[in-house]
C-alpha cells in the first residue's frame, strides 16, 4: 500500500482531515514525559487522520529523544499515517541519509522537504515508491512573502516549487493556511497537501471552504491540541478541531 492509498483510506474510516502535530515541548526525555506523548496519542487517535511528529523538539532532547522519538512511533496505530516533519533539504549522498534515517530506520510513511536546492533533492526519497513527500511551497510563516510569494518572471516561486510534484504522485506539498488565499489555491495542481498554520498561528478554515480538492487534505493543529485548557482534554480538543475541519472543507454537509 502507498502512503497516498494509506492515508485515503483513513481519512474514509474517521471522516477526520486532521493532522495532530506531536510539537512536544519538554524539559527532558523522560519516563514521564514518554508516557504524556503515549497518552496524547492514544486520546487523539480516534479522531486523527495522521500524526506528525516535528524531528526539532525531539533532537533537542539529545539522543534520549530520538530515542524516544523511535520508541512512540511505535505506538501509533497501524492505520494511522505519520508524517516525519524534518524539512530536509539536501543532494546526493547526504540527501540519501535522510531518506534512510526517516523510512528505513524510523519507518515513518512520509516526510516533509525543502525542495530550494532543486528537484535533484527529491530523488533519494522517491526511490522509497510507497513513501510520500510534501515539499514547503507556501509556508505559515510572515517570511514566505520574502522568497515563495516573490515572482520569477511570470509565475510565483510556489508555483515553481508545485512543477516539482509532476516528477512523481508521491509528492505533494505544504501550503500553510495563513497564506492560503484564494489566488494562491487556484495555483496550485490537485496534489496532496500539508495545511499547518490553523489554531494558534491563526490560520482561517474558511479559504478552505468550497475548495473541492480530490487529493487528501491533511489539517495539522498541534498547539490547539498540546497546550491545555480548563475543562478539557486532549481527546475533546482534537474532536473539537476535526469537527471545525470537517464543516469548512464540506459547508453544506
Amino acid at each position: 500500500m502507498t502512503y497516498r492509498q494509506k492515508l485515503e483510506a483513513r481519512i474514509a474510516a474517521t471522516g477526520s482531515n486532521l493532522c495532530v502535530g506531536l510539537d512536544v515541548r519538554a524539559e527532558d526525555a523522560g519516563e514521564g514525559t514518554q508516557r504524556g506523548i503515549i497518552d496524547l496519542i492514544s486520546q487523539t487517535a480516534p479522531f486523527a487522520a495522521a500524526f506528525k511528529p516535528n524531528a526539532a523538539y525531539f533532537e533537542a532532547l539529545g539522543w534520549k529523544g530520538v530515542k524516544m522519538l523511535s520508541e512512540v512511533l511505535k505506538e501509533i496505530p497501524s492505520d494511522i499515517p505519520v508524517v516525519f516533519d524534518v524539512k530536509r533539504g539536501d543532494i546526493g549522498e547526504t540527501q540519501g541519509y535522510y531518506a534512510k534515517a526517516c523510512f528505513d530506520e524510523l519507518g515513518v510513511d512520509a516526510v516533509t522537504l525543502n525542495p530550494f536546492m532543486g528537484s535533484d533533492t527529491l530523488e533519494p526519497f522517491l526511490k522509497y515508491e510507497d513513501k510520500g513527500l510534501y515539499l514547503l511551497a507556501v509556508t505559515s510563516n510572515p517570511g514566505a512573502v520574502e522568497i515563495e510569494l516573490q515572482s520569477v518572471g511570470s509565475r510565483q516561486v510556489f508555483e515553481l516549487v508545485a512543477d516539482m510534484t509532476r516528477k512523481s504522485d508521491q509528492a505533494g506539498l505544504v501550503v500553510g493556511l495563513t497564506n492560503a488565499s484564494g489566488n494562491v489555491l487556484s495555483k496550485i495542481p490537485d496534489v496532496p497537501l500539508l495545511i499547518p498554520g490553523l489554531g494558534a498561528q491563526g490560520g482561517d478554515l474558511a479559504a478552505l471552504s468550497g475548495s473541492a480538492r480530490k487529493a487528501p487534505l491533511l489539517v495539522n493543529v498541534s498547539r490547539g491540541i498540546l497546550s491545555p485548557v480548563e475543562g478539557t482534554t486532549f481527546a475533546s480538543r482534537a474532536e473539537h478541531w476535526m469537527k471545525e475541519i470537517a464543516r469548512s472543507l464540506n459547508p453544506q454537509t
